[in-house]
This record gives C-alpha cells, sequence and structure tokens, in this order.
C-alpha cells in the first residue's frame, strides 16, 4: 500500500472528511510497514521521517513507542502519507516533523486527524537559523517555507560565527530566482544539536513524570553530537580544497557550518531536474575548482552524477544526506552517526 503518489504540489492537499474515512475504512485492515502501530501504555509518537526517528528512539527509551511514517528505502521528497498514519497519528501524543517546508503535506494531514485526537505537532527544526536558497525544489516546497519563515526569524540559531558565512550556491547554477526554504537542516551536526533538544522537551512537556530519564539520554546524545560537530570542524578546517559538487542541494547546513561551498546538479529535491546547460556549467566548475569528486546519493539515482563524472573526467563518491536508510543499511545496523561518519571520510578524501 505504499504506492508513490503523483508528483503534484502536496501544500494544496485537500482530502474531504467523507473520503479520508471511506479511504480509512478501506485500509485499515493494511498494517504500517513504515513503522510499527500505536501501543498502550506508553508515549506514542510519530516521526516523519529517518533522522528524527533515531532521536527520539535514543532520547524515548523504553518509555517511548516512535513510529516512523517514512518507510525504508524511500526518499521523502517523494512521500505522501497514507490513511493509517492519519489513524496512528490520531492516537499519539506527539507528532514530529521537521518542518522548514520539508513535509509539505503536513498542514493538510494535520487537519485531516480525528476532532478528539490529543497529539501535539512539534516542528523540531524550530530554533535553527534557516537558509533561504535559490533554485527549483519539485515540490512546492516554497509556500510552506515562507510561512515557516517567521517563525524562525527571531531566534538566535547557529552561532553567531557562521551568520555572514554562508557558502551555499543555487541550485545547479540555474538561472532560476524563486526563493525556497532549505530543509535539510539534519544533515549538520550544529543543527542536529537544535533538533534533538527540541525532540527532549517536547517528550518532557507530554510525559513529565520521565523527565529525568529523557534528560539521561539526551545527554548521551548531545555527547556524540558534539564529538561529530568537534570532527567535522577539526577535520575539514584542514583540508585545502573547499567546493563540492552533490546530486541535489541538501548540504547548505553543512557547508555554512564548515566552510564548504556547495555545488548541486538539482535543485531542493532531487525531483528538480537540471537543463543541459547546468551540465555544461558544472562540467565548467569541476575543471575550475579541480573538483576530483562528484557527490550522489543512495536513495535516488546516479545516472546524473555519473554523467557530470564521465563529462568532466572525474570519479564519483557517497555522500548521503541521511534523509532515510536503505534496506542493506538498516539491515546491517548504520545509523544517523555512521553515515556521517562516512560523510567525513569521504568529504576528507575529495577536499585533498
Amino acid at each position: 500500500m505504499n504506492k508513490r503518489k503523483s508528483k503534484n504540489k502536496l501544500n494544496g492537499w485537500t482530502w474531504s472528511v467523507t473520503s479520508m474515512l471511506l479511504a480509512v475504512l478501506i485500509l485499515s485492515g493494511c498494517g504500517s510497514k513504515s513503522g510499527g502501530s500505536i501501543v498502550e501504555g506508553k508515549v506514542n509518537v510519530i516521526t516523519t521521517f529517518y533522522p528524527i526517528y533515531e532521536f527520539t528512539k535514543e532520547i524515548g527509551g523504553d518509555e517511548v513507542n516512535v513510529v516512523n511514517l517514512l518507510p525504508t528505502g524511500v526518499e521523502p521528497h517523494d512521500w505522501t502519507p497514507r490513511s493509517q498514519d492519519i489513524v496512528n497519528t490520531s492516537k499519539a501524543q506527539l507528532f514530529l516533523y521537521n518542518g522548514a517546508g520539508l513535509e509539505g503535506w503536513a498542514p493538510g494531514f494535520l487537519k485531516g486527524l480525528d476532532k478528539d485526537t490529543q497529539v501535539k505537532p512539534v516542528e523540531v527544526s524550530q530554533g535553527i537559523q534557516l537558509i533561504d536558497a535559490v533554485g527549483d525544489d519539485g515540490h512546492g516546497h516554497g509556500e510552506a517555507a515562507q510561512e515557516e519563515e517567521h517563525d524562525h526569524s527571531h531566534e538566535e540559531g547557529t552561532e553567531e560565527a557562521h551568520a555572514g558565512h554562508d557558502h551555499e550556491e543555487e541550485a545547479a547554477e540555474t538561472n532560476t530566482d524563486t526563493h525556497h526554504t532549505d530543509p535539510h537542516t539534519w544533515v549538520s551536526p550544529k543543527s542536529a544539536l537544535v533538533m534533538a533538544e527540541n525532540i527532549k522537551n517536547s517528550l518532557i512537556e507530554v510525559d513529565p513524570e520521565h523527565k529525568d530519564g529523557y534528560e539521561q539520554r539526551y545527554e548521551a546524545l548531545k555527547e556524540k553530537l558534539v564529538k561529530l560537530d568537534n570532527d567535522f570542524t577539526s577535520e575539514l578546517s584542514k583540508l585545502p580544497k573547499k567546493d563540492i559538487v552533490v546530486s541535489h542541494q541538501a548540504f547548505g547546513y553543512l557547508c555554512r557550518d564548515y566552510g564548504l561551498t556547495q555545488h548541486a546538479i538539482m535543485g531542493l529535491s532531487p525531483d528538480a531536474e537540471p537543463r543541459a546547460q547546468d551540465i555544461v556549467n558544472l562540467t565548467k566548475t569541476v575543471k575550475e575548482k579541480e573538483v576530483k569528486y562528484i557527490f550522489f546519493e543512495e536513495l535516488v539515482s546516479d545516472k546524473l552524477a555519473k554523467t557530470l563524472a564521465n563529462e568532466a573526467g572525474v570519479e564519483t563518491l557517497v555522500l548521503n544526506p541521511v534523509e532515510g536508510l536503505t534496506k542493506e543499511q538498516a539491515s546491517s545496523g548504520e545509523n544517523y552517526f555512521t553515515l556521517m561518519e562516512k560523510n567525513l571520510q569521504n568529504l576528507t578524501k575529495a577536499l585533498q
């Protein structure tokens, strides 16, 4: 039942109550393959995609049952909720989503929940200084992003040392002047620290009885994120090169926080197709900047990255935006930290 929906603008998602109830009746027998079901006697938390799911599991411990909406091996830009997800979320205590325009379907989804639901929606990117990116995001994230910009603009977010240090490049070096908020906050450990604290605070708010456990496990997660942040800062600052060429514009926060510049083949969404001229321009950039590797992702096609690499006479490497796990990664025990450590290794190799 996890078929991908057509790539329409999801912010205008307007199911009627009647049609949703009908769909629930039809699909209620289909269990959620993405993350499980509601468990009585625990704090039930619905998360929208992998990084939030992992952080919530680590902080929540045994007190919390976490149901992740996004199935393993699915890229979040291509996914929309199912009726069973509405049922589960209506029964949960927390609904944790990234915000910043990532889940364009979220406003319509929340309006479709049961009228008696007690679920508390929390946008875990709150407090992060968001990046305004240029280019086609492929899914109409722009409208949601502009609405949410006001919610974030008053908050300090990342350190002042990075305030004027935005190295993100226009998506695919295009000529478009369409502005969207970059939703890929979690790819930077600095932003992930903010997200983890928001998750911890939301758990305490709905379940103050287990505050001490949440605080203790959050501190353990924070320690790992701080180490990861220190490793990225230390290792990347030593490298002579600072330009990376990537599949889609998912590394703006990583680049801003660690002094890199990204040149993206596609826009904020991997569905935003580049023009032939974009490939020509990027080939030029690869040669001018002496780029040795084109980075691709495992959840999207590597065809364009390999095409560009062939055109420019360079090789390819993986740079993972950690939007989700492949089935192989899930079965082998990979997680946010192992994937980010591999990212650092590959960045170090590419920027020598």
